[in-house]
């Protein structure tokens, strides 16, 4: 599956940014039958980040993905280069 199916789009809330700022985290809908270690890779591939842990949840349809990031990489910059800061 291509990184791009996998990875839909990142989600821009007020919880979301609240998690980026405490905890380092972004949050993204993905496909739903993408597994942990697929959606890893593709974000390595498409925005050149390392996931230091990822946990999903499926909601009304739609599967989340919780991407903790290491505290190298700040997840608020990341952020401000996908343009939702």
């Amino acid at each position: 599956m291509d990184a791009y199916q996998i990875i839909k789009h990142p989600i821009s809330t007020e919880k979301a940014v609240r998690l980026m700022e405490s905890e380092n985290k972004l949050i993204f809908i993905v496909d739903r039958r993408s597994s942990k270690i697929e959606i890893k890779q593709a974000l390595e591939e498409i925005f050149k980040i390392k996931a230091e842990k990822i946990n999903t949840l499926i909601n009304k349809g739609e599967k989340k993905a919780y991407v903790k990031l290491p505290k190298e990489t700040p997840a608020l910059d990341i952020a401000t280069k996908m343009g939702l800061i």
